[in-house]
């Protein structure tokens, strides 16, 4: 009996975490089933195949968490990442990019030229999809990865992106073009990561890392593998996440901003210290705070780093302290973190709160745990991000010693709603 449904791509996905590679349905003969699980897991060399890559993705049902994704759930599988990151590394950059597309035939249907793909783009069509971009990172950060805005975006790659990747375009017009879409496809996977759908973050942001070598755009290929790194640590492969924020690091040594490598230290912090590495994790800290401080504001950092500051530095350095079971640490980052403002960044406000409470939970302080807690679960209820209630699910799950406490019992009434919303 032949596996049916998204049974042979879990079956692929378990022996590649075993094997430590990407393990092809042919290879286990089982090649005859649906294709379509496998889309989105190619890095081809040659620019054309790659946009080719990318726009099947994008036709794929726009919507991660229906149709063919629903059917990935949990084939998550963090080898994928090694074929893209090795090529990557050997050649982060495509050489040319110019594309002349073919007219479909005279005697055929008419076709606008934005639906056959053969149209000429300009800068104006590009500058479209970079405003497309930073009003979704604007709505990602303010309402979570599952608001209805922000899943507009695999819907603006599939209808708007996708046409001008099959369009014709110098060699100016379409690396800027392959950037714009790259930050584009990473934010899908971001938000994708941050709505639990782990297996449409994978595919995105290896699209969005082949994209970005089109585009000749290393730091943006750093951010992306950045992102791979948060989403490898999130899932527990703490090592990869190293691995993935390092690879980031050593590409951008000399191109990079100031700004921009200090993130990149954090993202390899957060890494060493789910890892349990403390020195690792302290050195990488630091780094980052010198890179910081080291920037300037006409560094000519690029716009999709515009959330990053010294406040976002102390939030995640409070993170690695509690990976690393170190409660004086994380209240001293905390109370710097929750200090800004916070109508830009919602979510990030609402996991700061958790990781706050979690402190005050393990120096001994239930009252203002509790507190602090319910401040989190205020804010996670105003937003869409399954990450956030994850956070507050732990956040109960190490108050249930203290279920029989009045306070304790009010706070899980309080999150009852949020945990029980369908993800």
């Amino acid at each position: 009996m032949v596996p049916q449904g998204s049974a042979p791509h879990l079956i692929a996905a378990a022996i590649s975490s075993k094997l430590g590679r990407p393990v092809p349905l042919h290879e286990i003969g089982l090649a005859d089933t649906d294709p379509a699980p496998e889309v989105g897991l190619a890095f081809p060399r040659k620019v054309a195949h790659a946009v080719e890559s990318a726009t099947e993705l994008y036709r794929l049902d726009s919507s991660p968490g229906k149709g063919i994704w629903q059917s990935l759930a949990g084939s998550f599988a963090v080898s994928a990442y090694a074929t893209p990151v090795s090529r990557w590394l050997i050649r982060p950059a495509d050489a040319t990019v110019t594309r002349e597309a073919e007219r479909p035939p005279a005697s055929g249907r008419e076709v606008p030229p934005r639906e056959g793909g053969w149209g000429r783009v300009g800068h104006s069509d590009v500058s479209k999809l970079q405003e497309a971009a930073e009003e979704a990172r604007r709505w990602d950060s303010k309402y979570g990865g599952g608001d209805w805005r922000s899943s507009m975006v695999p819907e603006c790659l599939r209808t708007d992106a996708a046409p001008l990747l099959l369009g014709s375009y110098s060699d100016e017009v379409g690396r800027s073009l392959f950037r714009a879409t790259a930050e584009l496809t990473r934010l899908a996977g971001w938000m994708a990561f941050d709505t639990g759908q782990q297996e449409a973050a994978q595919r995105y942001y290896i699209q969005a890392l082949r994209l970005a070598k089109a585009a000749a755009d290393v730091p943006l290929g750093g951010y992306v593998l950045a992102s791979m790194s948060l989403q490898a640590t999130y899932r527990g492969f703490a090592e990869e996440g190293v691995d993935l924020a390092q690879a980031a690091l050593e590409r951008n040594r000399s191109l990079a901003t100031a700004r921009t490598m200090s993130f990149f230290h954090l993202v390899e912090a957060r890494a060493l210290a789910k890892a349990n590495d403390a020195p690792g994790c302290g050195s990488a800290l630091s780094a980052a705070e010198g890179w910081l401080e080291r920037s300037r504001p006409g560094d000519g950092d690029p716009s999709w780093l515009s959330f990053y500051a010294y406040d976002r530095l102390a939030a995640d350095a409070a993170e690695c302290y509690s990976d690393l079971k170190l409660p004086g640490q994380v209240r001293r980052f905390t109370e710097r973190a929750l200090q800004e403002p916070t109508e830009e960044f919602v979510r990030s406000h609402g996991l700061r709160l958790v990781v706050a409470a979690v402190a005050e939970l393990e120096s001994g302080n239930l009252d203002a745990a509790v507190a602090v807690g319910a401040r989190a679960v205020e804010v996670a209820a105003r937003i869409s991000s399954a990450r956030t209630t994850d956070y507050v699910r732990d956040l109960l799950h190490r108050l249930a010693p203290y279920g029989n406490e009045p306070l304790v019992k009010e706070l899980q009434e309080q999150a009852r709603p949020l945990l029980a919303a369908p993800a």
